[in-house]
């Protein structure tokens, strides 16, 4: 793997000149980063993975091996993408005009893709766009999100739909015990409350000893979370 004084790049790796990668990430072998797109420090881009042309992505970024990030994605600072995940870019998708016509890139308009901060997509997902996957949320391996995703949700399936709520950490929340409508990470102790402003939740605090333990769970499928 070649060096330089800001970043890393296997042999094989396919960056364009106008490209900007920012300093200690990394970028692996037959990966593609395309003209004008933009890489926070930090970042890892896997094996084989393609970056279209003016994606913009925050600081500590990882696009895992074979994903495909299609312009004009935006990702937020530490935004994860599982192997193979898949972020399209056309809500109209034709290889043709209606004359049979080839279509040209000024036939179509293309759309993105906009994960906010922390937000993770599991291996082999595929997000349609336009969506946005909120800060913090989850989107198990394999599913396929074809509307927005709130912060915090986990969703699965195809079509995704939400299973229930993930904290900082990645762990599924569980309801607080005091009944009210908080919810508990079991591994920190990070509480959080519904936001009615996104449809999804906000972190109420940092743990705390006297915050809300988890209440007792009867739903054995509510107990366990999907893996991304």
């Amino acid at each position: 793997m070649s060096e330089t004084p800001a970043y890393r790049v296997a042999p094989g790796a396919d960056i364009s000149e106008d490209a900007t990668i920012g300093e200690g990430s990394s970028v692996w072998h037959l990966a593609q980063v395309r003209e004008g797109a933009r890489l926070g420090t930090g970042c890892v881009i896997g094996r084989g993975a393609y970056i279209g042309s003016g994606v913009q992505m925050g600081d500590g970024c990882k696009v895992q091996n074979y994903a495909l990030v299609y312009e004009p994605a935006v990702l937020a600072d530490g935004v994860f993408v599982g192997p193979a995940a898949v972020f399209t870019n056309d809500h109209f998708p034709r290889a043709v005009n209606p004359d049979l016509s080839p279509k040209s890139a000024n036939d179509w308009e293309p759309v993105g893709v906009t994960c906010e901060t922390g937000a993770s997509i599991g291996a082999r997902a595929v997000c349609v766009a336009p969506v946005t996957i909120g800060a913090w949320a989850m989107v198990a391996a394999g599913a396929t999100v074809v509307k927005d995703v709130p912060p915090h949700a986990l969703v699965a399936g195809v079509p995704a739909r939400r299973l229930g709520w993930v904290g900082r950490s990645g762990e599924k929340l569980v309801p607080a015990s005091d009944g009210t409508d908080a919810w508990v990470c079991p591994r920190t102790g990070e509480w959080y409350v519904p936001d009615d402003s996104t449809g999804g939740l906000l972190l109420a605090s940092s743990p705390l000893a006297d915050a809300p333990r988890p209440a007792t769970l009867t739903d054995p499928d509510a107990q366990d979370g999907l893996p991304a």
